[in-house]
């Protein structure tokens, strides 16, 4: 009687099935995607607006947050050749990882250092001496090579949704938004101006075409400086920087009240912010790079006595501003030279930078952010997750600071514990 079941097919000594293909793994170390660009090809890329978005990043680093690491070491105490070698040092590591970073994956990749992390030392340098704080700095630049060695940032990283992380930066950018409001307020004879060029320049291409809106917006700021009388030139002094070894010195007590703020500040907070902006802006930032070459660059700049490296949001904000996203490598390639430039004059760019009234600053970074700004917004409350991102923003807006680390990070925390619970259909579909 014939039976319906069919004997399966003999299988031949000389044959085995298939193996099932194993899911590809991204290597540890992100891989470029392109090979660096020769001279030629960089002649080739760069144009005035790449030229002008890096020199505005430049000027947009090396002003309001050189004043903050001035006022924090100066509050704590430090000499002037300290406090002239950690600007040294932020700008030099800035200027150099970025330089190899964005040659090396033909991508803008701006470092620079952690302001949150030189506004968390305040209260500590009241109590702790200087030499303590960078023994710190050491430990802390280890931590975070280490865990971008382990590929353990990108897994975390990869679990967060954009819209959740842009809602962080969105939250951190808005105030470059309000300072051109209340810099408007308080000084409008240097603000009107600058606005009134950056209008003019979006409304009309043409004249947009011929002069960049922010280059014009600097322009504008400068020319309107020079006429009201408001730059205020400082004393004299050293014309060059003059690098100090600070010996560290390692304390139970220091390193618990600092190396653990100071690492998830670079690896969650600033390094996130500035993976968030590149992404929206279609590049592929190497995540676990990242981290390594901040942790590498980090204990550099401990030697000079400096904060921790880092990506930093606005920075990558500033050099992503406009063109075409394969040619934005040479904005950040300018940044990093005008870096290294300055590194090497960091006491007379302290002292000019100081001498513009700080309204000019505010200005000009807010209107060069506004574009960053809006697509954090729109990336962050346009489509799914959008719970969770308002959570994100309403606490890092809040200034919520607990354990010494900056309310970006527990934004982050506490919206995605939010989205986790309350907007389960969302993740389920993600």
């Amino acid at each position: 009687m014939p039976s319906s079941r069919q004997d399966p097919a003999p299988i031949h000594p000389w044959t085995t099935p298939a193996p099932t293909p194993a899911p590809l793994q991204q290597p540890l170390l992100e891989r470029p995607g392109h090979r660096p660009p020769g001279p030629r090809r960089f002649l080739r890329d760069v144009d005035l607006p790449y030229l002008s978005n890096g020199a505005i990043g430049l000027v947009f680093t090396a002003s309001g947050p050189i004043a903050v690491t001035l006022a924090v070491g100066a509050a704590g105490g430090l000499t002037q050749d300290q406090l002239a070698s950690w600007v040294f040092g932020i700008l030099f590591s800035g200027g150099a990882a970025t330089l190899i970073m964005s040659l090396l994956y033909r991508q803008p990749l701006g470092f620079a250092w952690s302001i949150p992390g030189t506004v968390l030392l305040g209260p500590s340098l009241q109590h702790l001496s200087f030499p303590e704080v960078v023994g710190t700095f050491f430990t802390a630049g280890l931590l975070i090579l280490a865990l971008g060695a382990t590929g353990v940032v990108r897994r975390i990283m990869a679990t967060i949704p954009m819209p959740i992380v842009m809602a962080m930066v969105a939250a951190v950018f808005l105030r470059f938004g309000t300072d051109i409001v209340s810099s408007s307020q308080a000084n409008p004879a240097i603000a009107a101006p600058m606005v009134g060029a950056f209008l003019l320049l979006t409304a009309v291409p043409g004249l947009g075409k011929f002069l960049p809106p922010v280059l014009g917006t600097l322009v504008a700021g400068c020319l309107a400086v020079a006429v009201s009388g408001q730059f205020v030139p400082r004393g004299p002094g050293p014309l060059l920087a003059a690098p100090v070894f600070t010996p560290p010195v390692f304390t139970w007590a220091a390193q618990l009240e600092l190396v653990v703020p100071l690492a998830l500040t670079v690896l969650f907070v600033q390094n996130g912010q500035g993976i968030a902006v590149l992404r929206a802006a279609g590049h592929r930032p190497p995540v676990n790079v990242f981290a390594i070459v901040s942790g590498a660059f980090s204990v550099l700049n401990a030697g000079l006595g400096a904060v921790s490296a880092c990506v930093t949001g606005p920075t990558n904000a500033l050099l992503t501003s406009s063109g075409a996203k394969e040619r934005q490598y040479t904005a950040a390639v300018t940044y990093g030279c005008l870096a290294l430039a300055c590194a090497a004059l960091a006491p007379t760019l302290t002292r000019l930078m100081l001498a513009t009234p700080k309204e000019f600053v505010l200005v000009l970074g807010g209107i060069a952010m506004l574009r960053a700004l809006q697509q954090a917004f729109v990336t962050a409350f346009s489509t799914t997750f959008t719970l969770g991102a308002l959570v994100t923003f309403v606490v890092t807006i809040s200034g919520l600071d607990l354990f010494n680390i900056h309310s970006a990070f527990w934004g982050l925390v506490i919206g995605y514990a939010a989205s986790r619970l309350l907007e389960r259909p969302d993740h389920a579909g993600s």
